[in-house]
């Protein structure tokens, strides 16, 4: 099987797409000749064509506000938002008109939109550059919202948000456009609303997204280590949420750890910790653990990042807090 990165799983899922449907076009800035601000698009105007890769100018509500009016046409277009920070200018056109208008029509109208962007701390972008906001697109009825962390998930759920009939935000983390896994030739598209175990484990349930999944996964093999067994779970899709698969894990281990590298004040950990702590109340050994990144703006200084956003010792001493231990 070939090895593909995270970001030429993006890639890969967008081509598919757009050479098995004429319908699917791209809309972002930056993303034709440039190939897009972390290279996710590049060569793809060279066998798609300006009509189909379409450079926007730098408006982020004119470009969802396009991508909707297509959408509501019969398109499936996928508009990207260079960072996830300036989702905030186009909140007018996601909330209250992609999100809304299949209800209020009744079901008569379909608004098969991707919105696709990118960001996280990890790389000293700074305050503007580096937030995680998943969190607020979640607290919307309409949308769905997605956040994976493999190259094979980004790859299917990808395809499978592009053929959704409802608005997607689509979110990626820029550390893991590096990261490698061998994929098969064909595209195998992932179901919109599944949960991944990524380790089993009978101690303590550890619910982690985006960048945050591995830093969970590198805790565990040191959980383990020191007798404790840890299970990862990745909800994938933050809406709709796999709660039968969050709380069937917390049932068999008695124990939740929930990891983002938002921070924890209303973040999407702070609704995990809520679904466990009523649909599993009676099998928690112990309260649910929460860890995000500090409530402050991402610093710029790289040992001020470092000091606010969550790693992996984070998940660790979290993991130990909820089997009453005080580390290996």
């Amino acid at each position: 099987m070939p090895e593909l990165s995270y970001r030429e799983a993006v890639r890969d899922a967008l081509s598919s797409a757009m050479r098995a449907d004429q319908d699917v076009f791209l809309m972002g800035e930056d993303i034709a000749e440039m190939g897009g601000s972390m290279g996710v698009t590049q060569g793809m105007l060279e066998e798609f064509g300006p009509e189909r890769v379409r450079n926007t100018p730098i408006s982020e509500m004119a470009i969802v506000g396009a991508g909707i009016g297509a959408a509501m046409q019969g398109m499936r277009p996928v508009v990207e938002i260079m960072y996830e920070d300036f989702l905030t200018l186009s909140l007018e056109q996601i909330v209250n008109q992609a999100a809304k208008h299949r209800y209020m029509s009744g079901g008569q109208l379909k608004v098969p939109l991707t919105v696709r962007t990118q960001g996280g701390a990890g790389w000293s972008p700074g305050a503007q550059h580096a937030q995680q906001l998943e969190a607020w697109l979640v607290h919307v009825p309409g949308l769905k919202v997605v956040f994976p962390s493999t190259p094979s998930d980004v790859r299917g759920l990808l395809w499978s948000s592009i053929y959704d009939d409802n608005p997607v935000v689509f979110f990626e983390h820029r550390t893991l456009y590096g990261l490698k896994e061998e994929l098969p030739d064909e595209l195998e598209p992932v179901p919109l609303g599944q949960a991944r175990v990524h380790r089993a484990g009978e101690d303590v349930t550890v619910v982690a997204t985006g960048r945050l999944v591995h830093e969970a996964l590198g805790a565990a093999v040191e959980a383990e280590q020191e007798g404790v067994s840890v299970e990862v779970v990745d909800p994938r899709t933050l809406s709709p949420l796999d709660e039968a698969a969050i709380v069937g894990s917390v049932k068999k281990t008695s124990r939740c750890v929930v990891a983002h590298e938002a921070v924890t004040r209303m973040g999407f950990g702070a609704e995990v910790a809520a679904v466990v702590s009523h649909q599993a109340f009676d099998w928690l050994d112990a309260p649910v653990e929460r860890v995000g990144a500090r409530f402050t703006p991402i610093p710029f200084a790289p040992v001020m990042e470092e000091f606010v956003v969550p790693h992996h010792a984070d998940v660790l001493e979290a993991i130990y807090r909820a089997v009453g231990r005080n580390g290996g």
